[in-house]
């Protein structure tokens, strides 16, 4: 095997791992953001986590952050929560920070 080819071999491992990385940073994201939402909203215990795993699986339907971001912004609107877009999207940013350090720290 030439070096061409382990190179490569590294490259799409890296390349998995770093895909793989991302979706459980993405997934654990949206749990806390959920947990968090419902909060806002007064629920609690199975309610709560009940809320953060139908945001986890609402983030599924379709790439990137709009889907949920518009479930949540709906949620919240709907529950009379006062919360701009601003402070919304900086939470998602600073939750997502918070998984990929809570997932990497996992590996």
């Amino acid at each position: 095997m030439s070096t061409f080819d382990d190179r490569e071999k590294g490259q799409e491992k890296k390349f998995a791992h770093d895909a793989e990385i991302e979706f459980k940073a993405q997934a654990r994201r949206d749990k806390l953001l959920g947990l968090w939402v419902a909060d806002l909203l007064g629920k609690s215990g199975p309610e709560a986590d009940a809320y953060a795993k139908a945001l986890v699986v609402e983030d599924l339907k379709e790439p990137g952050d709009e889907d949920v971001f518009k479930k949540v912004r709906a949620d919240l609107d709907a529950g009379n929560v006062d919360l701009s877009d601003h402070l919304l999207r900086k939470k998602m940013d600073e939750l997502l920070a918070e998984a990929v350090a809570q997932v990497k720290s996992e590996v």
